[in-house]
């Protein structure tokens, strides 16, 4: 996303100009190619990949996969240079050090213009620096470049575009080649995945970029390859930091992997306060073998492995992702504590306006399904729901006959969107459906729902009578009471799951989807002693946060107070 600019295959040329163009945060913010890393944060990813001029940095190779306008190449060069003057290395044997690409013509030159300056006044001369420069950044895209290249470092901020921002053709090449841009992935993801490739045994990779990937479906291939083939050395959080020239909307870290088996891996949570002397500090103590650390701005932690296969990775203070991975050993998810336990869901219906009615809606009586949607339980609390659902589905599960329903068909019918979908176009004798079909039986079952985007986890017990809208998770098990359930749900303890996995939105707003709910850990029911089931059932009904908290930390088997 960020700093740098990305490629583009040159056969395209109307994508190339829409992709020189776009936006790298959101839309608006930044013009494409105008937003740079900040120095020291170009410095403490070469530091922490090992590229650093105590080393004969000639006998080595470096890739930045996207130039942009030398916010990385600048101090690369510079580094390379005092390292050639440090161990005594004629200009001509830097030639193959550096490989650099990018689209823009523009960058090239101005990126070859800033390593010409630099050779230029360490004494280089004029003819031999154009001559290296030349040869150190090329026009080329990354992701089809067929040349032959191996690597000991990659380095860089990789373009931060979603593939369905590309041309059709360049998104399938890419698609082609690099098998982790799964779904909606971004293009860093092939940016990962080919600079992974490249890595001779020990080669190490830094980036700084986006952390969606870490924990979005669209990451699990990149994620599972990482496991399988690489180590994670060390991951810093930044979030918070002022680690560009300019404000962008995105969740920046820094990421290091390696090309060996893995072994200890660092991890740290920075704030707002984190800058070039804090950076130094954690650098210190991602290259030491101590447990812990802590700066201004700062904490970290060392772990002894990392997360494998396809999992969301979790974010956090590294004490809280120490806990976290406790609890993932001792505990099973909720889904695992009962055959019938089960993370879903609401209806869809493909239009709303047409399906979400009031109540006195002229349909027939028996095609109004009682709705409970998000603004029913924004407070903590059910109210009584203001909908009902046109619901074209019988008590089997099997589309009504529209004959026998006349006013329900009139009601549909007359909102053109209906008919309009892709599921009414595809099969038209079943037009009235909604996209979801609706479950015989759920009405009545009791559920806890959770609305998807809130700032904390936010259980609302619903006893039944009402089915749950799309905008709604609910959670339905007879092994449980779920009232119990909804008091560890609403402690500090399942929040803390869905910080370290979910994805937390503009303002502090975290995602409450099943991918996330899925990854809680919960004790089995019958493993809880009779105080404790009261205990949480009481701190829902009270909507007690704290008390509930206390609650689960004795069903975990935890100091009070830990959380």
């Amino acid at each position: 996303m960020i700093a740098s600019t990305t490629t583009c295959s040159s056969d395209v040329p109307d994508t190339c100009a829409k992709m020189r163009n776009m936006a790298l945060a959101t839309a608006g913010e930044v013009e494409y190619g105008e937003v740079f890393t900040r120095r020291w944060v170009v410095e403490t990813i070469l530091d922490l990949v090992g590229y650093i001029d105590d080393i004969d940095l000639s006998r080595a190779v470096l890739v930045e996969p996207s130039v942009g306008s030398g916010a990385f190449l600048e101090p690369i060069v510079e580094r390379l240079v005092a390292s050639a003057k440090l161990h005594g290395v004629p200009w001509e044997s830097l030639m193959g050090a550096i490989r650099g690409f990018d689209l823009q013509p523009v960058h090239v030159a101005t990126c070859r213009d800033r390593a010409v300056a630099i050779l230029d006044s360490a004494g280089a001369g004029a003819a031999t620096a154009e001559r290296l420069a030349a040869s150190w950044i090329q026009p080329a895209d990354f992701l089809l470049d067929d040349g032959d290249l191996v690597a000991d470092f990659v380095v860089g901020n990789p373009p931060y575009i979603r593939t369905e921002d590309l041309d059709d053709g360049v998104e399938a090449a890419y698609r082609a080649r690099w098998k982790t841009m799964k779904g909606r992935a971004d293009i860093f993801v092939g940016f990962f995945e080919r600079s992974l490739s490249l890595l001779r045994p020990g080669g190490k990779l830094g980036f700084i970029c986006a952390d969606r990937w870490m924990r979005n479906q669209y990451g699990a291939a990149l994620r599972t390859l990482v496991g399988e083939r690489y180590a994670v050395e060390t991951l810093w959080q930044m979030h918070d930091v002022d680690a560009f020239e300019a404000e962008v909307s995105a969740y920046p870290a820094i990421t290091v992997l390696a090309n060996r088996p893995q072994g200890d891996a660092t991890v740290l949570e920075t704030t707002a306060e984190f800058g070039a002397a804090s950076a130094a500090e954690a650098v210190k103590f991602a290259q030491s073998d101590d447990a812990e650390g802590a700066g201004a701005g700062w904490t970290g932690a060392r772990m002894h492995d990392w997360f494998e296969g396809p999992d969301l990775w979790p974010a956090g203070g590294p004490q809280r992702i120490r806990l976290l991975e406790d609890l993932a050993e001792r505990f099973p998810t909720l889904e695992q504590t009962g055959d019938d336990t089960k993370i879903s869901i609401g209806v869809a219906t493909g239009a709303d306006k047409a399906y979400v009615v009031a109540p006195d809606a002229d349909v027939e009586p028996d095609r109004l399904l009682p709705l409970v949607m998000a603004d029913d339980i924004r407070s903590g609390q059910l109210v009584t729901p203001k909908k009902v659902l046109i619901n074209p589905w019988d008590e089997q599960g099997v589309l009504v006959d529209l004959a026998r329903y006349p006013r329900m068909e009139q009601a549909l019918a007359s909102h053109p969107a209906v008919v309009k979908r892709y599921v009414a176009q595809r099969n038209p004798t079943t037009w009235h459906r909604t996209i979801d079909k609706v479950y015989p039986g759920l009405r009545e079952r009791p559920k806890l729902l959770l609305q998807d985007m809130k700032a904390q986890i936010t259980p609302v017990f619903e006893p039944g009578g009402y089915y749950p809208h799309h905008n709604l998770y609910y959670i339905t098990s007879t092994g449980w009471d779920l009232e119990v359930l909804g008091g560890l749900l609403l402690s500090r303890i399942a929040q803390a799951f869905i910080e370290a996995y979910g994805v937390r939105m503009r303002g502090g707003t975290l995602r409450f989807q099943a991918q996330y709910l899925r990854k809680i850990r919960v004790p089995a029911p019958e493993s809880l002693a009779p105080e404790i089931l009261d205990r949480l059932r009481e701190a829902h009904r009270a909507w007690d946060r704290d008390a509930a908290t206390r609650a689960a930390e004795a069903a975990y088997g935890l100091p009070e107070g830990h959380l």
